[in-house]
């Protein structure tokens, strides 16, 4: 390995580009983590370094400078920060680091008009992308006022912004609430706001359908801001758990039922070369049949929990990313349209809950043939305790998924 490589985090999103690492070089990657978190802990494919203070800004800081002081010797290092968090201070420290660190991020301004919903919304509502009907409540206010009566029941409630909403606990604190009447509305913003929660909650209209309406679309921007990579991706499941809601564990790749795969790729692709995005990004969509739109929910300014699945395609992230930042390699667009399935479920998971007959059956079709991946299933990985903490977690599922029924 020419250069030395350093990923932010230890979640799976860490765990996959550390996988990324050995299968493109051989080698142990450094991560640099605030947690201990069981999808790297016992990794044979990783060193971890734990800073307890790595989420704030001085902590992350000086942890950075004191790990990049120490390896120069190969030159700067390739960083990417493997959650949202580390987006932001990475940006926010750029400066102090650029010594020690090169990296492929989208500048300060467009990550936090991305991890910002309510910021969000309103900068690109006349964007060309397409969003479910929205408004702001102000958890600052002192008396909870009533949804406006326009809006249709269920509706959606999330924080705008979820780093703020992480840092407040509350009893039962979903990462996206449901409402299906005004009262428990009501109760659900009274909660958020006795937890100090004090910013935006956004409001939105509930898109009809199932987990399979759901979309997942990633994208690689080079340094000079040109689209060079996508893909467009059907959700089978996604965590049924409340506080994980949101987090796919079943997608089709190539996959899409509803038709308009092209031009949808090609509006994202617009929108990201005219606002200058750079780096990875993974768009959260919603297909709404009563329009016939795919809405766009969120976007993720860095590569999302599931985009391992672009290196099963052949596509290895971390390859990408060293062209582009140490060989300063162009290439031309590419979508990504080779039918292939991710799971991180067990296969009897899929039988039994998904309810998309047509999607279910092409999910197994691909399964039988061996066009699937796990992200954490790695034939490189030697740890017992890893391959242990997988069936522990394989067993789980099948109880979690019998446990909660989505209805978002």
């Amino acid at each position: 390995m020419e250069h030395n490589i350093v990923l932010l985090g230890s979640d799976i999103n860490a765990y996959y580009m550390a996988r990324c690492v050995h299968e493109l070089y051989g080698v142990k990657t450094d991560l640099i983590a605030a947690e201990r978190i069981r999808f790297t802990e016992f990794s044979s494919i990783v060193n971890i370094h734990y800073y307890p203070e790595l989420r704030t800004s001085e902590g992350f800081k000086e942890a950075l400078i004191d790990y990049g002081k120490t390896h120069l010797d190969l030159g700067r290092s390739l960083v990417i920060p493997c959650h949202d968090i580390y987006v932001r201070l990475l940006l926010e420290n750029a400066e102090a680091l650029t010594s020690y660190y090169v990296f492929n991020c989208p500048k300060l301004e467009i990550a936090d008009s991305f991890l910002d919903k309510e910021i969000f919304y309103k900068t690109y509502a006349d964007s060309g992308l397409d969003f479910a009907k929205t408004i702001y409540y102000d958890c600052s206010v002192t008396k909870t006022e009533p949804i406006p009566v326009d809006m249709v029941y269920p509706l959606i409630i999330k924080p705008g912004d979820g780093i703020e909403y992480n840092r407040h606990h509350f009893e039962g604190q979903p990462k996206v609430f449901k409402a299906t009447t005004p009262d428990n509305a009501v109760a659900f913003i009274d909660k958020v706001k006795a937890s100090g929660y004090k910013g935006t909650l956004l409001v939105q209209e509930f898109i009809l359908g199932d987990d399979s309406n759901l979309f997942d679309s990633v994208f690689y921007c080079n340094s000079k801001g040109k689209a060079e990579l996508a893909t467009f991706a059907q959700i089978g499941l996604q965590e049924h758990s409340p506080t994980a809601i949101g987090n796919c564990t079943v997608l089709i790749n190539g996959y899409n039922q509803y038709g308009g795969t092209q031009e949808v790729v090609a509006r994202l692709k617009n929108f990201l070369e005219t606002i200058g995005y750079t780096g990875f990004c993974e768009f959260d969509l919603k297909y709404d049949s009563r329009d016939g739109k795919f809405k766009v929910m969120e976007i993720n300014p860095r590569q999302a929990r599931s985009s391992y699945y672009l290196a099963a395609l052949g596509y290895n992230l971390i390859e990408i990313l060293t062209e582009d930042v140490f060989e300063h390699k162009q290439n031309s667009f590419a979508l990504v349209d080779r039918e292939y399935l991710l799971s991180m479920v067990p296969k009897s998971v899929i039988k039994e809950h998904i309810y998309n007959e047509d999607y279910k059956d092409e999910a197994l079709k691909l399964w039988r043939r061996g066009k699937k991946v796990d992200p954490l299933k790695y034939k490189g990985e030697h740890s017992l305790k890893h391959k242990f903490y997988l069936i522990l977690r394989a067993i789980n599922y099948k109880k979690k998924y019998r446990q909660y029924t989505n209805t978002i």
